[in-house]
Formats: C-alpha cells, sequence, structure tokens
C-alpha cells in the first residue's frame, strides 16, 4: 500500500480555516461584529474553494468528484449490498456533503447579509432562517464529522489526518477521476 498525496495545501487551508470560522461564529454573539467578520471570511473561504474546484488539483477539482445521480445511486446500493469501496478523493456521499455544507454557509452569507442591510434590518423571517440555516450548517458538520471518524473506522485510515498532511492509502497508482481502492 503506497501513499499518495491527495489533499493539496490549499483544500486542506481552506477546510480547516471555515472549520474555524464556522466555530467561531457559532461561539460569538450573534450580530456582533466579529461574528459578521466571521461570517464574511466563510463565504470568503467557500468562494476561494469554489474558484479551487476548478483550477486546482485534481482532487479539489469538481469534475473528479461531482457527484452526479448515477454515480450517487450505484455507492448507495454498493453500500446496501455490503461493499464499501474506497475513494481517493470524495466518494460521492461525501461529494454531496461537501455541496450541502458549501451551499450553507453560502446561504448563511446571503441571509446575515441581508439582516444588515436597510431593506431587511429587523425582518423576523429572516432572523428565523437565518438561525434554521445555521442549526442546518451544525448538524450537517456534526454528520461530516461523524461520517469521518466513521469511514476511518471501516477503511482503517485515519481520514481527519489525512486532511492535515493530505496523504491517503491506495493500492496502485492514481488513475484521474473516480478512484476506488
Amino acid at each position: 500500500m503506497q501513499k499518495i498525496k491527495v489533499w493539496d495545501p490549499v483544500v486542506r487551508v481552506l477546510h480547516w480555516s471555515l472549520a474555524i470560522a464556522v466555530l467561531g461564529n457559532f461561539l460569538n454573539e450573534e450580530g456582533d461584529l466579529i461574528h459578521r467578520w466571521e461570517g464574511y471570511a466563510a463565504v470568503g473561504i467557500v468562494i476561494s474553494r469554489i474558484i479551487w474546484g476548478f483550477i486546482g488539483s485534481e482532487h479539489a477539482r469538481f469534475s473528479s468528484w461531482f457527484p452526479t445521480p448515477t454515480t450517487l445511486k450505484s455507492y448507495l446500493a454498493a453500500q446496501l449490498r455490503g461493499e464499501h469501496p474506497r475513494f481517493l478523493g470524495h466518494n460521492p456521499a461525501g461529494a454531496v456533503m461537501m455541496l450541502f455544507l458549501l451551499l450553507m454557509v453560502l446561504s448563511l452569507g446571503a441571509t446575515g447579509y441581508m439582516m444588515g442591510s436597510d431593506a431587511f434590518f429587523g425582518e423576523e423571517w429572516l432572523e428565523t432562517l437565518h438561525e434554521t440555516l445555521a442549526y442546518t450548517l451544525l448538524t450537517g458538520v456534526g454528520l461530516h464529522v461523524a461520517a469521518a471518524i466513521f469511514e476511518s473506522w471501516r477503511h482503517r485510515e485515519n481520514l481527519p489526518a489525512a486532511m492535515l498532511h493530505g496523504y491517503k492509502r491506495a493500492n496502485t497508482s492514481p488513475k484521474p477521476h473516480d478512484i476506488r481502492h
């Protein structure tokens, strides 16, 4: 089994920076200046990650892991059959979660910005939506962490550590796109 560099430094820095910004926003009082700036930072990080998804390294690119309905259905069917294919990059379920988390952060940024604008200041429905999105994001983050721990156990590989050093185990040389081992 050889180690393959999967997560480049840009992906890893953006991942952990976003984690810190999101955690900081949950720990800081809503409406405070720091809460707003952490929100802006989170949106900037997500936009940077989206750009990197088009121009970055192989496993950073959306084209290498974007989950189509067919790949997701095939992956979930394999899970139901008791098969657990390994992926160097994101598996299809993980890819869906990544897209969901990015969308939640962008939605929170949009609603947070709107709450501070003259047109929507004090609108209760917007505050309720923002809070609902925040708790939806928190739930998604919890599922993301639980899935990383579970998949680490199932495949006997420390996935959170891979997001620190960038390497994952592979049986063979990497091939483009949807690699399974």
